[in-house]
């Protein structure tokens, strides 16, 4: 089975600025990647030429085996972008009229949270193989983006890929299977959420007060605490510190990335 998407050396410049410079990148068959990075990473220059709304400058891009914007890959993608507009005037029928039927309150009497629904939706009319999803929960409430991270794991268990192109790295930790971290348009570290986060260290509250140990891992726990005791000390708490995906993230791209 083709890869749901595979971009391979893919530059873009627009004039003196290049959004691009040779990412090479790959969605399996129902795999559901993060795509993370600072603003001006190159993100969503990569999401639009995916779905065919900008050319490459160079390199080239599939989807499901066909040429991204061709006929036949355009069929099989489904795609929310982060600054989608609808119609004031339109009901979400005539909005999905265009491909299903949904509902029948008017665009412009929704809430942000209500039309960044409506933007999934569309998304996934269509029966895609693979879904583009530019910073979908960026306008929904707790239950909203829970409700999102449902959907997505259903789109996985039915072979539909997703890229997931997302400021909240907390949600792309919970439900994405890789992460693929992008800056000044090129690629700087790719792998399973876990992978990427590195552990945070071990604490030991004693007698004496709280030792820390940012080096060691939860295997070095029983010696860290016989080397104790054997000084003397009272151990009242061990804490094992799990690194997340953020730490990760802000170590590569830096702290002007918050």
């Amino acid at each position: 089975m083709a890869d749901a998407l595979l971009a391979a050396g893919l530059h873009k410049t627009y004039r003196a600025a290049v959004a691009l410079d040779g990412v090479d990148l790959r969605v399996g068959a129902g795999e559901l990647v993060g795509l993370l990075g600072p603003n001006g990473a190159g993100k969503s220059t990569l999401t639009k030429i995916a779905c065919g709304l900008v050319r490459p400058t160079a390199g080239h891009v599939t989807v499901l085996g066909h040429p991204a914007g061709s006929t036949a890959a355009r069929a099989r993608t489904g795609y929310l972008a982060e600054l989608f507009r609808f119609p004031g005037w339109a009901t979400a029928d005539e909005v999905l009229e265009l491909h299903q039927r949904l509902a029948r309150r008017r665009v412009e009497a929704m809430s942000k949270g209500m039309q960044q629904r409506l933007g999934i939706a569309q998304a996934l009319i269509g029966e895609p193989g693979l879904v583009l999803l530019d910073e979908p929960t960026s306008a929904l409430d707790p239950a909203g983006r829970r409700t999102v991270r449902e959907l997505l794991e259903e789109l996985r268990g039915r072979g539909v890929a997703v890229l997931l192109n997302s400021h909240l790295l907390s949600e792309v930790e919970l439900v994405c299977d890789r992460v693929v971290i992008v800056d000044h348009g090129r690629t700087i570290a790719e792998g399973a959420p876990h992978e990427l986060a590195s552990a945070g260290g071990v604490e030991i509250e004693t007698g004496s007060g709280l030792r820390r140990y940012p080096d060691a891992d939860r295997a070095q726990v029983p010696a860290l605490v016989a080397e104790l005791v054997a000084d003397g000390e009272e151990i009242y708490g061990v804490r094992v510190v799990t690194g997340t995906l953020e730490d990760a993230y802000l170590s590569l791209v830096g702290e002007d990335a918050r």
